[in-house]
C-alpha cells in the first residue's frame, strides 16, 4: 500500500520544517449494483488509492492529497504545497493541536463470508430475490454497496495505525399506489462485516411488512387530532431526532462558527455545558466503537482512540464532537471525532454512530395512561433550520392512540418542533434500541460517511401535531 512512500513524505515534511505532520495513506475496494423494477440498471467497481497529507507551517495548516506514487512526483508536490502554506501563514489563522497519546495499532474487522468472494452474478441475485417478492404494479428501487478500506496513518508524533474495516450496504425505495393516493417509502441498511451482515437484515420480511402498512395507511387512514397530546415515537424518529438535533448542534466546529457557509451553524455554545437541555431522563450518546455498526472504528483519522462521547448525560449538555483543533480551542481532550470520506478530503468533526440509551419501560408501557395522542413510528420525511433548531417530522407509518391502545392508522401526521422543547417533553423511554443506518454529509467539498442513528422509542408529552 506504498507504506514508505507515506513514510518518506512524513519525514520530507519535517524536513521542510513542518512542526506537525501527519499522512493518512487509503486503498478502497468496493462494487455497487442497482435494480429498478426488477431490471439490472447499473453495476460497477470502484478503486481508490491515495495520500492525503496534513502539517502545520508557522501555525498555518496546510493540506494535499496524492495519487502518483513516484517520489520525484510527491517531492515537487510537497514542496509547491509547503511554499503556499509557508507563505499564507502570514495572514492565516494559527493553528493549535490539542496533546494526545502516542498510539501504535493494527485492527481489522472480521469477515465470515469475504465481500471479495462473492461474485457479482450473486449479489445482482440477490437483488433480484427481493424484487420478485414484490406486487410488481408498484415502483421499486434497490441498490446494493460493498467496500474494504485498508488505511495507513502516521503522524510526527511516532503514532501508527494500520485498520482493514469492510462494509455493506443497502437501500430500497418503495413507491405504494393505491385508491389515486401514493405513499414512498425509503430505508437505508448498513454495516461493518462480511456478506454474513445481509442475514441480520431481513430484508424480504421488511420490506413487504412496510408495504402492508402503507396500503394500511392508504386505506384506512384518519387525520390526526388537533391541539395538545402525547406522541409516541418510534426508533427511526428518535434517531433522526438525535442525528440532526443533538448530533450536528454538538459538532464543536459548528459551534466554533466554522462550518457556517458549509454545513451551518449551531444553537448550542460552549457557556451551556451543564445546563438542562433535555428532561432527566435522557441520555444520548455517539459511540463508534460498537462493532458490526456502520460507523463503526476505533481511532479516528487524526489517530486518536475513539470512546463513547455522552452529549447529553441525565438531561444536561455534557460534552462536544471534538477533533484536535477544536479540543484546543476549548481547552480539552480530543475525544476522536475527526472523519474524512476518503483520502483526498480533510478530516472534519464528525458523528458515527448517535442514539439515545434506553430507559426502564416495556415499549408497551409507554402507551398505557395516553388518552389521546399519536404513535409515529417512522418517518416520510423530515427538516430542520441550519442552527439545528426548528425541526419537523412527517410521519409515514402512524397510527392513532386511545385510551392507552393503538388504533386505527393515521395519515401523514407532522410533528412541528424546537430541538429543545422536544428533548424536555420526553418523560418516559422505553428498553429496547433499535438502529438505522444512514450517510450523513457535511463540508466543502461534500462527505458522505457512513453511521448509524437510533435509539429506543420514546414518548413526548403535551406536543401540538399537525
Amino acid at each position: 500500500m506504498y507504506e514508505d512512500l507515506a513514510d518518506f513524505s512524513l519525514k520530507h515534511l519535517e524536513k521542510l520544517g513542518a512542526s506537525y505532520v501527519e499522512a493518512r495513506l487509503e486503498d478502497l475496494k468496493g462494487s455497487g449494483y442497482i435494480i429498478k423494477n426488477g431490471n439490472v440498471e447499473l453495476s460497477g467497481f470502484d478503486r481508490s488509492l491515495g495520500l492525503g497529507l496534513r502539517f502545520i507551517v508557522n501555525g498555518a495548516l496546510g493540506f494535499i492529497s496524492i495519487n502518483e506514487f513516484k517520489r520525484d512526483s510527491i517531492t515537487k508536490l510537497i514542496n509547491k504545497s509547503f511554499n503556499l502554506t509557508k507563505n499564507s501563514s502570514k495572514i492565516s489563522e494559527r493553528v493549535n493541536l490539542s496533546e494526545e497519546k502516542i498510539v501504535k495499532a493494527n485492527y481489522k474487522v472480521r469477515q465470515k463470508r469475504k465481500l471479495d468472494t462473492i461474485s457479482p452474478e450473486e449479489k445482482i441475485k440477490f437483488l433480484l430475490d427481493i424484487d420478485k417478492e414484490i406486487n410488481q404494479k408498484y415502483y421499486r428501487f434497490f441498490s446494493l454497496n460493498d467496500s474494504i478500506t485498508r488505511k495507513y496513518f502516521v503522524n510526527s508524533e511516532g503514532t501508527k495505525i494500520i485498520s482493514e474495516i469492510p462494509r455493506v450496504n443497502f437501500y430500497y425505495f418503495i413507491t405504494v399506489l393505491m385508491k389515486n393516493k401514493s405513499m414512498q417509502r425509503y430505508l437505508p441498511y448498513g454495516n461493518t462485516g462480511g456478506w454474513e451482515v445481509i442475514k441480520k437484515w431481513n430484508l424480504k420480511n421488511n420490506i413487504l411488512d412496510e408495504i402492508k402498512a402503507l396500503e394500511n395507511v392508504i386505506k384506512n387512514g384518519v387525520k390526526p387530532p388537533k391541539g395538545k397530546i402525547d406522541v409516541v415515537v418510534g426508533p427511526e424518529v428518535t434517531g433522526i431526532a438525535s442525528h440532526e438535533g443533538v448530533g450536528h448542534p454538538y459538532e464543536a466546529d459548528r459551534i466554533l462558527g466554522r462550518e457556517a457557509a458549509q454545513a451551518g451553524e449551531s444553537f448550542i455554545n460552549p457557556s451551556m455545558v451543564g445546563s438542562y437541555i433535555a428532561s432527566e431522563v435522557v441520555n444520548l450518546v455517539d459511540d463508534p466503537t460498537l462493532h458490526g455498526s456502520n460507523g463503526f472504528y476505533l481511532y479516528d483519522d487524526e489517530g486518536v482512540k475513539a470512546r463513547r462521547k455522552i452529549l447529553i448525560k441525565d438531561g444536561k449538555i455534557n460534552e462536544f464532537l471534538h477533533n484536535r483543533e477544536t479540543a484546543s480551542a476549548l481547552n480539552v481532550k480530543s475525544n476522536g471525532a475527526a472523519r474524512a470520506s476518503e483520502y483526498n478530503k480533510e478530516s472534519l468533526v464528525r458523528m458515527s454512530n448517535t442514539f439515545v440509551l434506553p430507559g426502564n419501560y416495556k415499549e408497551e408501557e409507554l402507551f398505557e395512561n395516553i388518552k389521546l395522542g399519536v404513535y409515529m413510528k417512522n418517518f416520510m420525511e423530515w427538516n430542520i433550520d441550519d442552527k439545528r433548531f426548528q425541526q419537523k417530522y412527517t410521519g409515514a407509518e402512524a397510527y392513532l392512540i386511545k385510551n392507552g391502545k393503538i388504533t386505527k392508522p393515521v395519515i401523514n401526521p407532522v410533528l412541528e418542533i424546537t430541538t429543545p422543547a422536544l428533548w424536555k417533553s420526553v418523560d418516559a423511554i422505553s428498553n429496547k434500541v433499535g438502529f438505522f443506518a444512514g450517510n450523513c454529509g457535511k463540508g466543502e467539498p461534500m462527505q458522505g460517511i457512513p453511521v448509524w442513528l437510533g435509539g429506543p422509542n420514546m414518548r413526548l408529552r403535551n406536543i401540538i401535531m399537525r
